[in-house]
């Protein structure tokens, strides 16, 4: 008992001056001091030669002080006595390549990697080495015999992948990414991040082109549509995202939802052609047992509202028909309730502002109050726009009345700031300015960035103009002829306007009067007559309140309208440059970013 238990003492305490005598070594190494570290680490090695890691440091330690020939003849005996680990012919290839003998160190990666054992582990080993040594072809060759030894592909494809994107080899990067996500299709998420952190647009061409050929041998693989998906939607290829979202549904027995969200993106992004084409498949082919049916005709009225709104060209009369059809069709199916409400309410928009028919518009919105049960904000939004109809039909006491309703019972919430916003238009349009001012001052912190901003633009407008002449003559006129304009009577407010710079050519109310006519040209989408006009403003009369306004407005015709995102890039960038202090300098630069290529959060 007392020969062991002394024994035990003996290697305790051997063991416990061994570790920190590696502690202390390991100090020396990180503080530099190579000599120190190199006793240390060559006495350690000599209590446990087969010591990987101790051998690797004694042999930095060396070469950091330049015994280079020392740390050869180390590493030559370390060699002989243990021929078979791979770990080794790697130190010595490192040291080869540091004394200039690149061919040799080839030789000795070589061997490592021919001495590896058929071991899962220890192949990761050494190719994890030779990766973090930057030497990626030698990390693929490790993994590559891996995959001969144990004759399977899918034993280290994810590994493989990485070493190929290190080295920049996007192609076999993706080749085995693709390998992996085959052998655990749960990997898809981790993959699909993996690729966006480092593709370009071209990138997800080449991995499009891969999925093609691999659904073309594997058409049972689900997988891969899937994939194929989410690439085509990184490319903003909605029309084939479609394609392959219409097939997995089908496949898979869905109910749309696939359908339904690539949708909902491409409305987003205002690609209508793809959106409205979604929202068409889930109701004629799932029907009215599915469960995204009405939401699907929703989207699909809106979307083809917006395309005739957002369409660069002038819509025909054939298309307004068309798509006025589709809404009576679509109230005709679900009836006139609190469910069809916002249906009616956009169908009266039609009439009103894009088919020139006011009465119908005023007689949907009439009907749609009378009903029972209709939501109070779906309510309130009807009343607002039936005042404006009545307005544009001439008759302001039944606007006011309408706004004022929606104004008491909407006194805390932005479709009261919204009623009160258009009572104050109202004052403005009837010339009574002083008060429409005061009322616009007090909606400059409405909670709407929208109400607040016009609400500013008019305050600043008035007090500038009324300001200079108390009779305010052309103001009186100016804002006469904005009234024609929203009464869409586009001739006599052009009319209009020019008679201001007839009577008052000198007058501050001139970079107003084209800023206005601009407005007209693009309601009415003459860009050719409207880019001139805002231009003028934006650089003749680059300290006006209008100048950032027509940059932006020309920006938006550009960017959305033209298709030229080179020139409304710069003139976005214009605008948050030269009118850094702009309410529309924030959505500007965001825009300009996103033109740019950026990836924002």
């Amino acid at each position: 008992m007392k020969i062991a238990f002394a024994f035990l003492f003996s290697f305790a305490s051997t063991f416990s001056i061994s570790a920190q005598e590696s502690r202390l070594a390991e100090q020396y190494y990180q503080d530099g001091e190579y000599e120190k570290a190199g006793i240390l680490y060559s006495k350690l090695l000599e209590q446990n030669k087969s010591q990987t890691y101790l051998f690797n440091r004694l042999v930095d330690c060396l070469i950091f002080q330049e015994k280079l020939q020392d740390a050869e003849t180390i590493v030559k005996k370390q060699l002989k006595a243990y021929p078979e680990e791979a770990g080794n012919y790697v130190v010595y290839g490192s040291l080869l390549e540091k004394t200039g003998h690149a061919d040799q160190a080839a030789e000795q990666f070589k061997k490592a990697i021919d001495k590896v054992p058929n071991d899962r582990n220890k192949i990761m080993t050494l190719a994890g080495t030779f990766s973090t040594m930057t030497k990626y072809d030698e990390a693929i060759a490790t993994y590559q015999k891996g995959v001969r030894v144990f004759n399977d592909k899918e034993i280290f494809p994810y590994l493989l992948a990485e070493i190929y994107r290190r080295k920049g080899d996007i192609p076999n990067m993706i080749k085995n990414y693709l390998i992996s996500l085959d052998a655990d299709p749960q990997r898809m998420a981790t993959i699909q991040g993996n690729f966006q952190r480092v593709f370009g647009q071209s990138d997800y061409m080449e991995l499009q082109k891969q999925l093609y050929a691999l659904i073309q041998s594997d058409p049972i693989a689900i997988h891969y549509p899937e994939m194929m998906q989410w690439a085509m939607m990184q490319t903003k290829d909605y029309m084939g995202a479609l394609r392959q979202a219409r097939s997995l549904d089908i496949i898979l027995q869905e109910n749309g939802n696939r359908l339904y969200s690539i949708g909902l993106i491409a409305r987003n992004a205002s690609e209508w052609d793809a959106a409205i084409k979604a929202f068409d498949i889930i109701t004629k082919e799932k029907g009215p047992q599915s469960t995204l049916y009405i939401d699907a005709k929703k989207e699909g009225l809106a979307c083809r509202r917006e395309k005739i709104k957002q369409s660069a060209s002038p819509t025909t009369k054939e298309e307004l028909k068309d798509l006025e059809h589709d809404y009576e069709t679509f109230i005709t199916e679900f009836g006139k309730n609190r469910t069809t409400a916002n249906i009616i309410i956009e169908q009266a928009e039609l009439e009103a502002l894009y088919i020139n028919d006011i009465s119908k518009a005023i007689h949907l919105l009439e009907e749609l109050i009378a009903l029972p049960a209709i939501p109070k904000n779906s309510l309130s939004q009807a009343k607002l726009n039936l005042g404006d109809y009545y307005l544009i039909q001439g008759d302001p006491w039944e606007s006011t009345l309408l706004y004022s309703q929606v104004d008491k019972a909407h006194k805390e919430d932005q479709l009261g700031e919204d009623a009160r916003y258009r009572n104050a238009r109202l004052s403005y349009f009837n010339g009574d300015f002083a008060w429409a001012q005061k009322q616009f001052d007090i909606l400059k912190s409405a909670t709407s960035r929208f109400i607040s901003n016009d609400a500013i633009d008019l305050s600043v407008f008035i007090m500038d103009n009324m300001a200079e002449d108390s009779v305010a003559m052309p103001l009186q006129y100016f804002a006469a002829a904005e009234l024609l304009a929203f009464q869409n009577k586009y001739d006599a407010a052009l009319e209009k306007l020019d008679s201001i710079t007839i009577l008052w050519p000198n007058h501050d109310i001139i970079d107003d009067v084209l800023y206005q006519k601009a407005q007209i040209y693009s309601k009415l989408k003459q860009w050719g007559d409207a880019i001139p006009l805002y231009q003028t403003v934006a650089e003749k009369y680059k300290e006006g309140i209008r100048a950032d306004n027509a940059l932006f407005a020309l920006a938006q015709i550009y960017d959305y309208r033209l298709d030229n995102k080179e020139k409304a890039k710069e003139l976005y960038e214009k605008i948050f440059i030269d009118f850094n202090s702009s309410t529309f300098a924030v959505d500007a630069r965001k825009r300009f970013r996103v033109l740019r290529g950026d990836k924002l959060q």
